[in-house]
């Protein structure tokens, strides 16, 4: 028997399993695991989505295999979890899967969220995977006051984050599977394309670049924005796969069960394949993970828009109300300035910028108001993760834009 695990990876190319397989099978230096297997709906080569210039050498690694499959088919799913012959099963599984777009039709979302995560979900528990850690975006909504722990019963924002919920309790209903959830807050950092606080680096570069204030429509308040670095999503993820492996399902929900609540139109039981009845009770093990950085709307704003050369403010009471009131009229007027200052800076940048994942554009949803204030003590107390990131400091955000420069994502604007 290898001493070192075999993992797969599910979904997540565009969003966080590039960094999650960095972690584990590193550029530089011992891998983690024995082997690694990433399974996605994207190619690689040639790549249909935004790999960043590093994980195309974590993909040229020995022990490293990617697989181009389509998900929401059964037979699929389980022929991704046969390993090469010769090589010992996949014990640990790592459920990146889900449709991140916050508009789509809730069709899409039961079908590329929910039921891709419940046939994952029942073949890692045929195969009896010793860990199955499930990544939580944060389509959630906290109340605007405190941080709040896994055991409140948080509302979903809107049809992205019912289904995403939703997909917890499926499950979590699933026997035998030794299921571990992270619930993480925004996520940022190198080559980390998507997503809100990406969104607002962007558009503070812009400000600072025209050196004009950054404003927002919402007074500074709270309003609890918490963030998680994507070093630390790798992080907690495989800390959490140790875990789960080493105590067992039974321990885990001892330890950290908690109620998965219902939070669902009934009349979709019927619709939804595996979907938990509303008075089912659903436990699993459940784990936030943010940073400590504390981060609100007003502290991001200033420290990012600090870090380009210039300020963040605020709007009036009565010119925010205006807006808000008419936001979907109104949000191609707001970001004229974001992307035409944008593509002035990739035009004159040395050298030019002629292909980058990255955009000024702010969508009703960038603009909108979000509240996410989780608390993240349990995972440090049961897990024992500590962070590598814990604060959104100046040398952080450097790295993260560096980064962009070197493989030519950014624009270098000689001052």
């Amino acid at each position: 028997m290898s001493q070192k695990p075999n993992a797969i990876i599910l979904g997540g190319l565009n969003t966080c399993s590039r960094a999650l397989a960095g972690l584990l099978v590193p550029v530089e230096g011992e891998s983690l695991v024995s082997s690694l297997r990433i399974v996605d709906k994207y190619s690689v080569v040639p790549p249909t989505t935004y790999l960043g210039s590093e994980f195309p050498q974590v993909l040229a690694k020995d022990n490293v295999e990617y697989k181009q499959a389509n998900l929401t088919v059964s037979s699929i799913v389980s022929s991704a979890f046969d390993p090469p012959a010769g090589q010992e099963p996949y014990s640990l599984v790592f459920d990146l899967t889900g449709d991140v777009a916050y508009d789509r039709p809730e069709k899409v979302q039961i079908n590329h969220t929910c039921n891709v995560a419940r046939l994952i979900g029942e073949e890692a528990a045929r195969r009896n995977v010793k860990a199955y850690v499930r990544l939580q975006q944060p389509w959630y909504e906290s109340p605007d006051k405190g941080l709040h722990d896994e055991q409140e019963d948080v509302k979903p924002y809107g049809v992205i984050g019912t289904w995403w919920h939703e997909s917890l309790r499926i499950l979590g209903a699933i026997e035998g599977l030794n299921l571990v959830i992270l619930r993480i807050g925004l996520v940022y950092g190198p080559y980390i394309d998507f997503g809100l606080m990406t969104n607002v680096l962007t558009v503070a570069a812009v400000y600072g670049y025209m050196k004009k204030p950054m404003k927002s429509l919402w007074n500074p308040g709270h309003n609890s924005m918490n963030t998680v670095h994507s070093d630390d999503v790798a992080g907690g993820l495989w800390a959490a796969a140790q875990w789960m492996s080493r105590v067992g399902r039974a321990e885990a929900l001892s330890l950290a069960g908690e109620e998965i609540y219902w939070r669902n139109d009934k009349s979709k039981v019927t619709e939804v394949t595996g979907m938990p009845l509303p008075d089912k009770k659903i436990i699993a093990p459940l784990f936030n993970l943010t940073d400590n950085n504390g981060t609100t709307l007003d502290k991001a704003g200033k420290t990012m828009t600090a870090f380009f050369g210039t300020i963040f403010e605020y709007h009036n009471f009565v010119t925010s109300a205006m807006i808000r009131f008419r936001l979907e009229d109104v949000v191609e007027d707001i970001n004229e300035a974001h992307v035409s200052g944008w593509a002035e800076m990739l035009t004159k940048s040395n050298p030019p910028v002629t292909k980058t994942p990255l955009s000024a554009y702010m969508s009703t949803f960038s603009l909108s108001k979000h509240t996410i204030a989780f608390s993240n003590k349990k995972i440090q107390r049961i897990i024992g993760y500590q962070l590598k990131r814990p604060t959104m400091a100046d040398d952080v955000l450097s790295e993260v834009v560096d980064k962009w420069k070197t493989e030519g994502s950014w624009p270098t604007i000689q001052s």
